[in-house]
């Protein structure tokens, strides 16, 4: 890929960090890992929390879709003027406000019992993420470019799926023991308070906002920036391929175990499994790549990892296969997702890079909200085994197509 950095000077001067101080880098960067975390824990009991309650309180599997697609409405349409905020004012603030939103959301899940209730939750708390994460992805891009970026996202990205790993341990072990679903939203709302802390201690550069031109950040600016930046193509790519499987993944493996009879200590640790294995590989995101033979191979592996681990999932009862397939799905996200951070973040200057990722995160919210809708549709037609099937060829044929997309757009550049 033509984004590939190995180090700062390779990149070119307009799209460097400006300097920041290393106490600065270090404060900042274990601020947002520590913010960010509670913000995953949260939404990874989540994950286990509103299927189990959508079932207690009688839901089709299309409304489960309903359900399950809520949070990634708002992001869809309210991305890109989400980068901007971020543009204008900085990390910190829009980080509070998200931390802030998602204790309110998970708060008014324990306040508000019902179907109805628990979309509204839903609603906000994809807002709430939605402006954490793209505040977290600027504070983290500023923060330095190349090898060194890689390492950043990645030690970033291994704490974040910390918190998955732990979320569902911590949610299925509550459940077991018997506590009440509307009750652990509670102690939800309370983890996403203490995430609060740690975000609005952030200083420096994270709190420095600044004015750009609608021109920049708009729709249409976007849309331009799509048309003609080959980084930004391949980012976007690599991420919603990645991305459906992810979504369909976390959203339908709670269900289908569910269906298996299999109980909610035994569900936590297969979902905590694949974010395991997600959180290992993501700090040796740098030496992987460079195994691989460089970013484009490294994320050719990583979608085989995520189809195949998808595919057969439907297909088995077993434990062990089950395992092995959660950890290829998370050895396949961990790759995929802080790489297609990284390129994005180096494709553009910094007064594009809101934007940009605001641009990435509304792609991703768009497979969010359609992914489990299709695949509750092709779940009532066929069931578990063709839902999943068939996603993961969906997924397989995304993989060879991005791989064509590539090989021709490297041909064009040599023989330029």
């Amino acid at each position: 890929m033509k984004t590939n950095r190995d180090n700062v000077d390779d990149v070119p001067p307009e799209q460097r960090p400006l300097g920041v101080p290393a106490a600065e880098k270090a404060r900042n960067f274990r601020l947002v890992c520590f913010a960010m975390t509670s913000a995953f824990l949260v939404h990874s009991m989540l994950l286990v929390a509103v299927p189990v309650y959508a079932l207690e309180l009688g839901a089709s599997p299309l409304l489960l879709g309903v359900i399950f697609s809520a949070p990634f409405l708002l992001p869809l349409i309210l991305a890109i003027p989400a980068g901007a905020v971020v543009t204008r004012f900085g990390g910190r603030t829009p980080m509070l406000m998200g931390a802030l939103a998602l204790a309110v959301g998970t708060f008014s899940m324990a306040c508000f019992p019902g179907l109805g209730g628990l979309i509204f939750a839903q609603l906000i708390i994809g807002l709430a993420q939605l402006h954490m994460v793209l505040a977290a992805q600027i504070v983290i891009s500023g923060l330095d470019s190349g090898k060194p970026l890689e390492r950043y996202f990645g030690w970033y990205t291994m704490w974040l799926s910390g918190g998955q790993v732990v979320g569902p341990l911590l949610i299925g072990t509550l459940l077991e023991i018997g506590g009440n679903t509307e009750r652990l939203f509670l102690v939800m709302s309370v983890i996403a308070m203490v995430g609060a802390l740690g975000a609005g201690r952030l200083a420096g550069k994270a709190r420095q906002g600044m004015v750009v031109e609608r021109s920049v950040t708009g729709y249409r600016a976007q849309g331009r920036l799509l048309k003609s930046n080959h980084g930004v193509q391949v980012s976007i790519a690599v991420s919603v391929v990645a991305m459906y499987a992810i979504s369909v993944y976390g959203s339908y493996l709670p269900v289908y175990l569910d269906s298996l009879e299999i109980s909610a200590v035994m569900m936590g640790m297969l979902i905590s499994m694949r974010t395991l294995s997600s959180m290992l590989v993501r700090p040796f995101t740098s030496q992987w790549i460079s195994f691989a033979g460089g970013r484009e191979r490294a994320t050719l592996v990583a979608i085989l990892l995520l189809a195949l681990g998808l595919m057969f999932t439907g297909l088995t009862d077993n434990y062990i296969v089950l395992g092995v397939l959660a950890i290829m799905v998370g050895l396949g996200a961990g790759i995929c997702m802080p790489l297609s951070i990284v390129v994005m973040a180096e494709s553009v200057d910094s007064r594009q890079r809101s934007g940009a990722l605001g641009m990435r995160l509304m792609a991703n919210r768009g497979v969010n909200f359609l992914a489990p809708l299709v695949f509750a549709l092709s779940l009532d037609f066929g069931g578990f085994g063709l839902a999943f099937s068939a996603g993961g060829a969906v997924m397989l044929a995304a993989g060879c197509g991005l791989f064509v997309f590539l090989s021709r757009r490297n041909r064009v550049s040599h023989t330029a």
